[in-house]
C-alpha cells in the first residue's frame, strides 16, 4: 500500500508538498475546492517547479466547476512540468458543490465530461454542448498529443461504480470504502485523523486541532447525505444542529462548510465540546500508533492500494512525520 498525502488547496501548499517529497510520501493530491481555495492547478504548478519525484494530482476534480477543454488544457501543462508523475481524481462535489449551494452533479453527466475530457487528451475531435472542438496547441503550448495521465473516479454507489469501470484506471474514494472497492486494481482512500502520542489525553488541545477537523466530516456527511435527523443520531449531533439552525435554511450550507477540512467551525466546535470528541476514534485514522497501524492494515486487506492521509493543525511536520511512521511499519507488515 502506497502512503500518499492530501492537502486543502492553500497559498503555501506547494511547501507542503515540498516538505512531504522530503519524508518519502508517493504522491501529493489537492482539493479542487475554489469556495475555499486557491486554484488548484495554480498550487499544482507551483509543486511542480519545487519537486522532481513526489506524484501530483487534484483530487477531486468537480466537472461541473470547468469546461472540458480547460481542464484537459491545465493537465497536459501539469503533465508537461511534472512529466510521469501526474494523476487525476474526478468527484460529483461533496464540498466542491454542496458548499455553494449546489447538489452533487449527476452520473450521467460525469460520464460524458469523462469522455470528452479523455478524448481531447487522446488529441481526437469530441462534441460537447453541441459543439466540436479538438485540442488545437501547437508545439511549445502543450505536449503532444496523446497525453496520458491516469483517471481515478470518486464513486460510493452503483451509478457512480459503473461509470469507474467504464471510464476509471481506479477508484477514489473517501468517507467510507464501498463494497465493490476490491474489483479496481488501484483504489486510493482518503482519510484524516492524528497519530497519539503515548498517554496522550484524546481530547486535548493538540488532538482537537489535529483530529477535529476530520471528526467533524461525520456531521457535515451526515447533514448532506442524510439531513439533521442523521445528525442528531450522532454525538454531539444536538449542538451542531442548534448552532446551525441559527442560519436561514437558504445560507445554512455556507455555516455547514466553513472551514471544511481545515479547522472546526463554529457548528463542529460546539458538537466536539457536547461529547463528539468522542467520534475521533470511530471515524478518523487516529489513535495510538498501534490502533492506526491496526486501521491500515484493516484497509489494505480490504482492497485499499494506496492510503492518502491529510493533517490538520498547527504542526504539519509533526503530523507527515509520525503519519509516515506508523504508516510505513504497517505497508511493511502487510508486504511481509
Amino acid at each position: 500500500m502506497d502512503v500518499s498525502v492530501a492537502f486543502p488547496t492553500a497559498l503555501d501548499s506547494h511547501e507542503d508538498i515540498t516538505l512531504a517529497e522530503e519524508l518519502g510520501y508517493a504522491r501529493a493530491w489537492l482539493y479542487d475546492t475554489p469556495q475555499n481555495s486557491p486554484d488548484v492547478w495554480m498550487c499544482l504548478a507551483l509543486a511542480a517547479e519545487r519537486t522532481t519525484r513526489i506524484g501530483l494530482g487534484p483530487g477531486v476534480l468537480v466537472p461541473s466547476l470547468r469546461h472540458p477543454m480547460v481542464n484537459a488544457a491545465a493537465t497536459a501543462m501539469l503533465a508537461a512540468l511534472a512529466p510521469g508523475r501526474v494523476e487525476v481524481a474526478f468527484g460529483t462535489g461533496f464540498s466542491g458543490r454542496r458548499a455553494m449551494g449546489y447538489g452533487a452533479i449527476t452520473w450521467s453527466f460525469m460520464a460524458e465530461y469523462i469522455r470528452a475530457y479523455r478524448g481531447l487528451l487522446r488529441g481526437e475531435v469530441v462534441e460537447w454542448e453541441g459543439a466540436e472542438m479538438q485540442m488545437l496547441h501547437p508545439a511549445g503550448h502543450a505536449p503532444r498529443r496523446p497525453v496520458d495521465v491516469p483517471i481515478l473516479i470518486s464513486a460510493l454507489g452503483p451509478k457512480g461504480a459503473e461509470v469507474a469501470r467504464e471510464l476509471g484506471d481506479g477508484l477514489y474514494a473517501t468517507l467510507q470504502l464501498p463494497d465493490f472497492a476490491r474489483e479496481f486494481p488501484r483504489v486510493s482512500y482518503l482519510a484524516w485523523g492524528t497519530v497519539l502520542d503515548e498517554g496522550e489525553d484524546p481530547t486535548s488541545e493538540r488532538v482537537r486541532l489535529a483530529g477535529g477537523p476530520g471528526t467533524a466530516l461525520a456531521w457535515h456527511g451526515a447533514y448532506e447525505f442524510g439531513g439533521q435527523a442523521a445528525v442528531a443520531g450522532l454525538a454531539g449531533g444536538g449542538a451542531w444542529n442548534e448552532v446551525v439552525n441559527r442560519t436561514p435554511e437558504e445560507r445554512r450550507h455556507i455555516a455547514v462548510h466553513t472551514g471544511h477540512c481545515v479547522e472546526l467551525n463554529e457548528a463542529d466546535r460546539a458538537a466536539w465540546d457536547a461529547g463528539g470528541s468522542s467520534l475521533l476514534g470511530p471515524t478518523t485514522l487516529s489513535g495510538t500508533r498501534e490502533e492506526v497501524r491496526d486501521k491500515l492494515g484493516e484497509l489494505a486487506d480490504s482492497g485499499v492500494t494506496e492510503i492518502v492521509f491529510q493533517p490538520c493543525g498547527p504542526d504539519v511536520r509533526r503530523e507527515l512525520e509520525t503519519f509516515l511512521e506508523v504508516a510505513s511499519r504497517s505497508t511493511t507488515a502487510v508486504r511481509s
